[in-house]
């Protein structure tokens, strides 16, 4: 960000200082649900194709195929008295605490979700008021120039809040800025539909900060964002359950998971080639890649291919945290919990330093791609 002074009249022309800033994540924070849903869980379920017709495969067998292919042995639900807003409180909190910031300096709250409150019992979605207008109100802020407001770009939305929150703070619009990440996906599947193991709840949220760049080498370094909205437009939708008969009027979240697998594999690389390229970096710069938590060996896939970009074929070891295994895909708040994870040193074999240069990358529903580079 620049700020411009006049220092004084000239004849010839005036003259201005300038202040250069960066934008930093100061504090991190996240909501784990404490319900642990197996894989064992769904060895009894029943499930449909598309067709509508059961599955001929014995589901213990499609539990063991679908961890090999997602790695997926656990996933997180939240309890039903816990909505999307409640979970994004609670981590909105520790990274306020984290960063050390009065609430009532905050600028902005962007809150990113796809699917808002969905309450036990319930499939509709609830965003009125908007959810990050919740968590306002649930911090006690009352500075109106606290700017509270949700966005919907899929799983990536949690990057994307980031990205726009760092344009306000270049801009100079803002210097403090909430953004969140919070899911309960487990409200918006269909549970005979077997790409229903794959989805989670969970929240991730973080404070980015507008800090003097002579006191900080930290910050955002460059973005990449994509939209493609042809047929990749409706790789994920809502649709009627794949049990025969279900009612047509309730509807849950289905994916083309082929589709969404060959379109991201095509095109996330390149897209992270592309954030390296305006940062100025080489790949072997990177220290970790924090990608979205939806299948491991997608997330392998993006690496590998993004090395061989550069000619490299061999990946370095634990260059890639991973905490699908575990928590499963909980859509926009994979990436903010995995990071937060890592910051804290609460995941085996992973941790940052100051100064490293760590990737954030996302794909999904629009379809949406977008990564940015970061220096811790």
């Amino acid at each position: 960000m620049f700020k411009f002074e006049r220092i004084g009249p000239s004849k010839e022309a005036n003259h201005i200082s300038m202040q250069v800033s960066r934008t930093v994540i100061t504090g991190t924070g996240s909501y784990i649900p404490a319900q642990i849903k197996t894989n064992q869980d769904f060895t009894s379920s029943e499930f449909y194709g598309e067709d509508h017709k059961p599955l001929l495969t014995p589901a213990d067998e499609i539990v063991e195929k679908f961890k090999g292919i997602t790695g997926i042995e656990e996933r997180r639900y939240a309890d039903l008295d816990i909505n999307s807003s409640d979970m994004a409180l609670i981590a909105s909190r520790i990274a306020i605490e984290d960063a050390g910031i009065d609430p009532e300096t905050i600028d902005q709250i962007i809150f990113a979700h796809n699917f808002g409150d969905v309450v036990k019992d319930s499939i509709q979605t609830d965003v009125l008021p908007a959810l990050a207008s919740r968590v306002k109100h649930g911090l006690g802020i009352r500075n109106p120039s606290c700017v509270a407001y949700d966005i919907l770009f899929g799983c990536p939305g949690w990057i994307q809040g980031v990205i726009q929150g760092h344009a306000f703070i270049t801009a100079g619009i803002a210097k403090k800025c909430l953004v969140i990440g919070s899911e309960t996906l487990s409200r918006v599947i269909d549970i005979h539909d077997r790409d229903s193991m794959i989805f989670s709840d969970g929240a991730g949220a973080c404070i980015i900060e507008s800090v003097d760049a002579s006191l900080s080498d930290s910050g955002i370094l460059a973005s990449a964002v994509q939209s493609h909205c042809v047929d990749e437009a409706f790789y994920l939708t809502m649709g009627k359950s794949y049990l025969p008969d279900s009612n047509p009027n309730i509807r849950y979240m289905k994916m083309k998971g082929r589709k969404v697998y060959e379109y991201a594999i095509k095109h996330v690389p390149l897209a992270m080639k592309d954030c390296l390229d305006k940062s100025g970096l080489h790949i072997t710069d990177v220290k970790k890649f924090f990608l979205h938590q939806a299948n491991e060996k997608m997330d392998e896939g993006f690496v590998k291919a993004l090395y061989r970009l550069y000619g490299i074929k061999e990946v370095p070891n634990h260059i890639m945290p991973m905490s699908i295994h575990k928590l499963g895909n909980s859509s926009v708040a994979t990436i903010p919990t995995l990071y937060d994870l890592v910051k804290r040193n609460l995941l085996h074999d992973h941790s940052i330093s100051k100064g490293d240069v760590v990737m954030f990358a996302s794909v999904g529903a629009g379809m949406n791609i977008n990564a940015f580079c970061y220096r811790v």
